[in-house]
């Protein structure tokens, strides 16, 4: 008996890669692994150069964006998407905000005197009206897109402001049928399914989110904030763009993302 559960064992750990790689089956099934926890091979900024700034790092095996980089900015998958089925493992830290966007229709820095003393999206109206010629050395890279919510629903202001803020939301859009986070410090495994205009978050083995990305569901639900900068809410709205990278955020606090992997569908 011992013998067989040894064996049952040893079969079972044979079917699972260990982190940042791919199984023989995960292979043959299509699957690609965006990150090899060793380097940011395959990732960029948002002008498509290596990250270079202090924003985001490695450690221990993982993707981490830093708390209080001197330009917040997300990190970009060189290769871009339309249908695809992603995965990926994510912690966070006590109070902290991040996330996964796609379908990225735009970004835009914000750093200066105009970003002070205003509603935030008013100051992204301004600078999408005044855009800046280059990168500032201080301030935001703003991207628009949708976003796979990663977050402490425990303790973020966010989260708890609305329950379109919480982990595994479509933020914004559409809240997460249930929380099934684990607890702050634990890993999550999360998986994005966009295919056609139909979106689906998956989080931890459960479908907490099945909805419509379709420019008449977005702009129902992004007017009242986005009603004031007609640039953003278009964007999101008309979706000219269909294939597009994928980012990981930056939100000014610590996370950790690994086991990263998407299959084109």
């Amino acid at each position: 008996m011992k013998l067989i559960i040894a064996l049952t064992v040893a079969a079972a750990l044979t079917l699972c890669a260990a982190d940042n790689q791919l199984t023989s089956e995960e292979k043959s099934g299509g699957w690609k692994l965006l990150f090899d926890g060793k380097t940011m091979n395959g990732w960029t900024d948002s002008t498509g150069k290596p990250m270079t700034r202090d924003a985001w790092s490695i450690e221990d095996g993982c993707l981490k964006p830093a708390a209080k980089p001197t330009l917040t900015e997300d990190l970009f998958s060189k290769d871009k998407y339309t249908n695809f089925e992603l995965e990926f493992d994510w912690k966070i830290s006590h109070a902290g905000n991040s996330g996964v966007k796609y379908r990225i229709q735009d970004h835009i820095y914000i750093g200066g005197q105009r970003a002070r003393g205003k509603k935030f999206e008013l100051i992204v109206d301004d600078f999408s009206k005044n855009r800046l010629k280059e990168r500032p050395t201080r301030g935001q890279d703003y991207v628009v897109g949708f976003e796979y919510q990663v977050i402490d629903n425990s303790a973020n202001p966010d989260a708890l402001s609305a329950q379109t803020h919480a982990a595994a939301a479509l933020y914004d859009i559409q809240a997460p049928t249930h929380d099934v986070t684990k607890p702050v410090g634990e890993w999550n495994h999360s998986k994005l399914v966009v295919n056609g205009e139909h979106v689906e978050h998956w989080l931890n083995g459960e479908k907490v989110v099945d909805a419509s990305i379709a420019p008449d569901v977005v702009r129902a639900a992004q007017l009242r904030r986005w009603g004031q900068t007609p640039a953003v809410l278009n964007a999101l709205s008309n979706q000219p763009r269909k294939s597009c990278p994928i980012s990981l955020q930056n939100h000014d606090a610590e996370a950790w993302f690994k086991n990263i992997k998407i299959k084109k569908l």
